[in-house]
């Protein structure tokens, strides 16, 4: 499981990440008796439990490695796929942007291999709730077994179902829909989505997102954003400071809205 926040050292069945001078990572989660092999030295399981986050420890060869706690970040990247997962570049802008927090319901579709789903368990904590759908069952099998593998499968219910079908949840904070025809569902969203509650999805395509934006206008859910995220790493010495050789550039195009109820077509229909 995700490692205890509140712990000043890794135990048995924590995630924990081994990091060499050279930048080599190695995740691995804790087993007694177990070790880790690598080319730079064996190192035994029972060796790291109780030592302090951000110790140096040696392998049997002497090899030097950090043990570090990993970052939502690191475990997202190291999700088992069957399919293209959103870049946690973009997974943090999208729970910013659509006020996922603790307490928060919201809604997923498709559930892919189950980044942004772990992401957003993460994020609502405890006593929020994630909803995610999906109408292929070995990928819907897969994200829920990677969400297992972080111990946050009781913030999610998984659901085996064409959302053209509908949701069946009322009143949730926030819906993101990672499918490559958002905009054919909009009537949806806005039925499941609480006055004021928020709606994102991520296109690859320009056409698609003029499709999208039409159909926002077209079912009253305003306020409406487009942008990407364009990540560039630098290399880290001082004396040689520049970018690094390649970079995360255009992954998709995020849209993010509202759900807007419009007073005069309200008062229209009660008059009627």
């Amino acid at each position: 499981m995700l490692p205890r926040l509140m712990e000043e050292s890794p135990g048995y069945g924590d995630f924990i990440e081994l990091i060499s001078p050279s930048r080599k990572l190695y995740f691995l989660i804790l087993g007694e008796g177990k070790s880790l092999q690598t080319h730079r030295g064996v190192i035994k399981h029972d060796d790291l439990v109780g030592v302090p986050w951000g110790t140096e420890i040696t392998s049997h060869t002497g090899s030097t490695f950090f043990l570090l706690q990993p970052n939502l970040a690191d475990l997202i990247s190291e999700i088992p796929r069957s399919t293209q997962i959103l870049y946690p570049k973009d997974i943090g802008f999208i729970l910013v942007t659509l006020g996922i927090g603790p307490g928060v319901r919201v809604i997923e579709a498709g559930s892919g291999s189950g980044a942004l789903t772990t992401a957003l368990a993460w994020a609502v904590g405890g006593e929020g709730q994630v909803y995610s759908y999906e109408v292929r069952p070995d990928v819907l099998n897969l994200a829920r077994k990677n969400v297992k593998r972080f111990g946050l499968d009781d913030r999610v219910k998984f659901c085996l179902a064409d959302i053209q079908e509908g949701f069946e949840e009322r009143g949730v904070d926030a819906i993101f829909l990672d499918v490559p025809n958002s905009y054919d569902f909009i009537p949806q969203i806005r039925a499941a989505l609480k006055p004021g509650g928020y709606f994102g999805t991520i296109l690859p395509t320009i056409n698609q997102v003029k499709r999208i934006l039409l159909a926002l206008r077209q079912n009253q859910l305003g306020v409406i954003d487009v942008c990407e995220i364009l990540l560039r790493y630098y290399k880290p010495f001082p004396e040689r400071l520049r970018p690094t050789d390649r970079m995360v550039a255009h992954t998709g195009y995020l849209i993010f809205g509202r759900k807007i109820i419009s007073m005069i077509v309200e008062n229209h229909e009660a008059e009627g």
